[in-house]
């Protein structure tokens, strides 16, 4: 990887977790990140983070303001994205001029990005990842990682299932990071981790409580198991192939929607310790709009253009909804119209 340029763009508690990895490593790495205090912060004392054994690691890095990117001239050969969901499509048109034609952008993020991306650059060019790790981010420059990188696990994949030099360098620089694979398949890789990820996101988000705290809420790990369901069976009439993920074998998976709460049981016993939060309600307590349409929102969607519905994800949706409106409070009050919901909801 001897004078290959690398961008982490978008910073945050995972991108910038990753990227002063890949700096340990050696790398020559550029941080890009919209937040103006972390940037400053990062310029001035580098990153600090604060490992799950105590220790906290600090290390200098290059950051650029996203309005500093017409600053850069040098393109790049990898640019790992961190940003939110919904901010994919206009960070990678920021970064587009600074691309050359074997160039790779890897999607960091959860929910299918590699669509968006791939929009933009190309099939050939877009790489989605899967990541099973946990971080926050609320001071600037300062992040807490609460998953050592002996038990981080990440996957990459192109979108045709082909393995392009520029691909093994990325999986080279993430594995300085944790545990890496290359996906043959990385769409149902993804769809793996969505389904993970759709009974944990908004449920304890709405809850206002730690992930682990909520699954203890009477009534609403039921309510998270038939969520969970509804992603499987969506992705199954989508024809996405059941993958392991997390480090279990083919063995691990069973032909039933099963797998899909032995996935958020891995998420609680390897990703979660008691004061994690989930990636909605970090957002949310920073009064910033989450990524509703990445999650249940993605499975209402995909269901409604086969022609059905989820109806256990709708519900949910339309309770977290009312939060980004203002009409309601995350708080664990909220279990009841949790469990309500998911009672009510019928096909």
């Amino acid at each position: 990887m001897a004078g290959m340029r690398i961008a982490v763009l978008g910073t945050g508690a995972i991108g910038a977790s990753l990227g002063a990895d890949m700096i340990r490593a050696g790398l020559d790495v550029t941080f890009i990140d919209q937040w103006p205090a972390h940037v400053e912060a990062m310029r001035a004392s580098g990153l600090s983070v604060h490992l799950p054994n105590g220790t906290t690691e600090v290390t200098p890095v290059t950051a650029y303001h996203f309005c500093q990117v017409t600053e850069i001239r040098t393109p790049f050969d990898l640019v790992f994205t961190s940003v939110k969901t919904y901010d994919t499509r206009w960070v990678t048109e920021l970064i587009k001029p600074l691309l050359h034609k074997t160039s790779l952008v890897v999607g960091l993020q959860n929910g299918m990005t590699i669509d968006d991306i791939a929009d933009i650059v190309g099939h050939d060019r877009s790489v989605g990842a899967v990541l099973g790790m946990a971080a926050n981010l609320f001071t600037p420059g300062v992040v807490v990682r609460q998953v050592a990188r002996e038990q981080t696990w990440l996957t990459v994949g192109s979108m045709d299932g082909s393995r392009p030099p520029a691909l093994e360098a990325a999986a080279e620089a993430l594995g300085h990071a944790g545990s890496i694979s290359i996906s043959d398949d990385i769409r149902s890789s993804k769809w793996m981790k969505l389904i993970a990820n759709i009974p944990e996101m908004l449920p304890s988000a709405i809850l206002n409580v730690p992930l682990l705290e909520a699954t203890r809420i009477a009534g609403v790990r039921a309510v998270m198991n038939e969520a969970s369901r509804e992603a499987y069976r969506t992705a199954k009439a989508l024809g996405i192939t059941m993958v392991p993920i997390f480090g279990k074998t083919a063995e691990d998976v069973p032909d039933s929607d099963q797998y899909g709460i032995d996935l958020l049981d891995a998420v609680l016993e390897h990703y979660s310790l008691p004061d994690t939060r989930v990636a909605v309600l970090q957002d949310w307590d920073k009064s910033r709009r989450a990524e509703l349409d990445a999650f249940s929102g993605y499975v209402v969607g995909q269901q409604h253009k086969l022609g059905t519905r989820a109806p256990v994800n709708e519900a949910i949706l339309k309770i977290a909804e009312r939060i980004e409106r203002g009409d309601l409070a995350p708080d664990p009050a909220n279990a009841a119209l949790l469990i309500e919901a998911g009672a009510n909801a019928q096909p």
